[in-house]
C-alpha cells in the first residue's frame, strides 16, 4: 500500500524556520521524483514549491530560503523541506508528492501519489 505521510507543520513567526518531512512507502520511491506543493487559503490553486530527483528544483518564490533533500537509505524514503526566513505568504497546506518520471517536475497533474498535507501557518 502506497503511503506518503507528511509531518513537521505548525505555527511559526515570520522570519522563523520549520522542517517538513515526508515518509514515502509502498513503492521503490528511491527512483521517483519527489516534490513538495502547497495550497494557500482562499481557494488558491495548489502550486509547486520544490522537487528532487538527481537534482533539485525550486519555485522562484522560495529559492534561497527553502531546501529540499531526501534520504533513500531504507525501504521508506524520507523527503525533507527545510524552510527558512518564512514569510506570511508561505502560509499554506504543504503536500508531498511522487512521480515516476523525471520531467515536468513542477506540474501538479504529473504526480501520481500524494500525501494528506500538513498545515504551515506563518504569523506576524
Amino acid at each position: 500500500q502506497v503511503q506518503l505521510v507528511e509531518s513537521g507543520g505548525g505555527l511559526v513567526q515570520a522570519g522563523g524556520s520549520l522542517r517538513l518531512s515526508c515518509a514515502a512507502s509502498g513503492r521503490t520511491f528511491s527512483t521517483y521524483t519527489m516534490g513538495w506543493f502547497r495550497q494557500a487559503p482562499g481557494g488558491k490553486e495548489r502550486e509547486f514549491v520544490a522537487a528532487i530527483n538527481w537534482k533539485t528544483y525550486y519555485a522562484d518564490s522560495v529559492k534561497g530560503r527553502f531546501t529540499i533533500s531526501r534520504d533513500n537509505a531504507n525501504n521508506t524514503v524520507v523527503v525533507y523541506l527545510q524552510m527558512n526566513s518564512l514569510k506570511l505568504e508561505d502560509t499554506a497546506v504543504y503536500y508531498c508528492a511522487a512521480k515516476y518520471r523525471n520531467e515536468y517536475v513542477a506540474l501538479t497533474d504529473r504526480y501520481a501519489y500524494w500525501g494528506q498535507g500538513t498545515q504551515v501557518t506563518v504569523s506576524s
